[in-house]
C-alpha cells in the first residue's frame, strides 16, 4: 500500500534537504513525497530540484499563497492509499 507525503515548503533552506533524507532513509519505501514550493525565497527552490532527482520525490513549484493552499495542491495530485502531512522543518 502506497503512502503519499504531501509537504509544503516556503523559505525552509536551512532545515530542507535533513528533512528529507530522514524520510528517505525510513524502511517503509513505497511512499511518494510530492514537494509544493510555495514561492520560497530563501534558495529552497534549487534544493527541492536537486532532491527530485530520487523517482520517489515529485516537486511542484507555486507561487506564495500559503500552506492551506499547497496542501490542497498536493492533494490533488496524491496517488497513495494513505496520506501524510507534513512540515519541512
Amino acid at each position: 500500500m502506497k503512502v503519499s507525503i504531501i509537504m509544503p515548503v516556503y523559505n525552509k533552506a536551512k532545515y530542507l534537504e535533513n528533512m528529507v533524507n530522514c524520510i528517505l532513509s525510513q524502511t517503509y519505501t513505497n511512499f511518494e513525497l510530492i514537494i509544493i514550493n510555495d514561492g520560497s525565497t530563501d534558495g529552497s527552490d534549487k534544493i527541492c530540484d536537486k532532491l527530485s532527482k530520487d523517482s520517489r520525490i515529485k516537486v511542484i513549484h507555486i507561487e506564495n499563497a500559503g500552506v492551506s493552499n499547497a496542501r490542497n495542491i498536493g492533494l490533488e495530485i496524491v496517488r497513495g492509499e494513505y496520506i501524510q502531512f507534513l512540515d519541512a522543518d
